[in-house]
C-alpha cells in the first residue's frame, strides 16, 4: 500500500459527505480558495474537484507536482476542462454513472407529462373545471437518443420497458454496432437528421463539445414532427436555444423539457418561465436525496482502487472531452 497518498479537495470544507473522507486514513486538505493549498499543494498526489470554478481547479492543479490522479464529481466536462489539464499525462475520471438512472427518470417522467398533458390536468384542477380529453399512448412511439453513452444507455432501457422504439445517434458507428440493445437502431452523425425526423421524442444526452454545441440548430429543429417534444439532459448549448425558443412560440414542436440550459441560473424575463409548452427543470433532475453521498461513495471507491493498484473507472479522453 502507498502510504505517502495527500487528497486535495476542492469544496466548503464544511460539506457533510467530506466527512466520509476520514475512513480512508490519508491526510486530507479541503478548501475553497488558493490559499488553503499553499502549504499541501506540494505533497498532493490526488485532486479532487467536488465543487469549485473552473478557475480555482486549474490554478490549484497548476500548484500540484507531484499529482498522480483527478477526479472530478460531475459528468459534465465543458466547465473542468483547461489547456494545462488536457496537455498533462495525469488520468483524469468523472462521476460517469451516478447520475444516471435519475435522468433517465426524469426524461421518463417528461415523456409521460407531454403524453397525458399533466399541464392541463393541472391547471383544470386548480380551475375547479371538470373537462374530460383525450391521451396519448406512448406504446409503439419512437424516441431518439442523441448522444448514446451511459446516460443515453439508462434512458434506453427505460423507455424500452414502456415498449417504446429507440434510436440513438453516437460519434462512432461501425457497420456491426448499426444495432446496439436496448437501442433498436444506431445512427452515426451524419444522419441526425433521418433520425430526428422519425422521433416523437427527441433525448439529447450528449457532453458538450466542440463537435456537439449546436448541434440541434434550426435544420434539425425543422426536421421534428410538429408533435414531437424535445428533452435536453445533457448541455443546454448542445440546442440552438434562440431557434429552439422560435419553434416552441410557433408550434413548430410540441414541447420541451429541459434540464440544462445555455445560462445558469435562468435569467428573470426569459422566454422559457412563460411558455406553456415547456417543462423547466432547474438542473436538479439527478439531484436525488442520496446523491451527493452516491457521488463521494463512488469515489471513495475509485481512491480505494488507486491506492492498491487497481483500475480505475471513467477515464476521460481529454482531447475528445468525455
Amino acid at each position: 500500500m502507498t502510504i505517502n497518498e495527500t487528497i486535495l479537495v476542492l469544496a466548503n470544507p464544511d460539506e457533510p459527505q467530506l466527512t466520509k473522507l476520514r475512513g480512508l486514513q490519508v491526510p486530507i486538505v479541503a478548501g475553497n480558495s488558493v490559499a488553503a493549498f499553499e502549504h499541501a499543494a506540494r505533497d498532493a498526489t490526488v485532486l479532487l474537484n467536488w465543487a469549485s470554478s473552473r478557475e480555482l481547479f486549474r490554478d490549484v492543479f497548476n500548484m500540484c507536482p507531484r499529482v498522480r490522479w483527478v477526479h472530478i464529481r460531475s459528468a459534465g466536462l465543458d466547465n473542468a476542462l483547461f489547456p494545462e489539464l488536457i496537455a498533462s499525462p495525469v488520468p483524469l475520471t468523472n462521476g460517469k454513472g451516478v447520475f444516471s438512472e435519475s435522468l433517465a427518470e426524469f426524461t421518463l417522467g417528461a415523456i409521460l407529462y407531454f403524453a397525458k398533458d399533466f399541464r392541463r390536468l393541472i391547471r383544470n384542477q386548480i380551475s375547479g373545471l371538470w373537462s374530460p380529453f383525450d391521451v396519448i399512448s406512448v406504446s409503439g412511439q419512437t424516441v431518439g437518443i442523441i448522444g448514446y453513452g451511459d446516460i443515453g444507455r439508462a434512458i434506453a432501457r427505460k423507455v424500452r420497458n414502456m415498449d417504446m422504439k429507440v434510436l440513438a445517434l453516437k460519434r462512432n458507428v461501425s457497420s456491426s454496432s448499426k444495432v446496439d440493445p436496448p437501442a433498436d437502431q444506431i445512427f452515426g452523425p451524419k444522419s441526425i437528421v433521418e433520425m430526428i425526423s422519425s422521433c416523437d421524442y427527441v433525448v439529447v444526452a450528449t457532453p458538450l463539445t466542440a463537435e456537439t454545441r449546436n448541434l440541434i440548430d434550426k435544420r434539425e429543429i425543422s426536421a421534428m414532427k410538429n408533435t414531437a417534444v424535445i428533452i435536453n439532459v445533457g448541455r443546454g448549448q448542445v440546442i440552438n436555444e434562440l431557434a429552439m425558443i422560435d419553434a416552441l412560440t410557433k408550434g413548430m414542436i410540441k414541447g420541451a423539457a429541459l434540464d440544462v440550459f445555455n445560462q445558469e441560473p435562468l435569467p428573470d424575463g426569459h422566454p422559457f418561465y412563460k411558455l406553456e409548452n415547456v417543462l423547466l427543470s432547474p438542473h436538479c433532475a439527478d439531484h436525488t436525496t442520496e446523491w451527493l453521498d452516491d457521488a463521494m461513495n463512488f469515489f471513495i471507491s475509485q481512491f480505494r482502487r488507486f491506492r492498491d493498484g487497481g483500475p480505475l473507472s471513467n477515464f476521460i479522453n481529454k482531447q475528445l472531452g468525455y
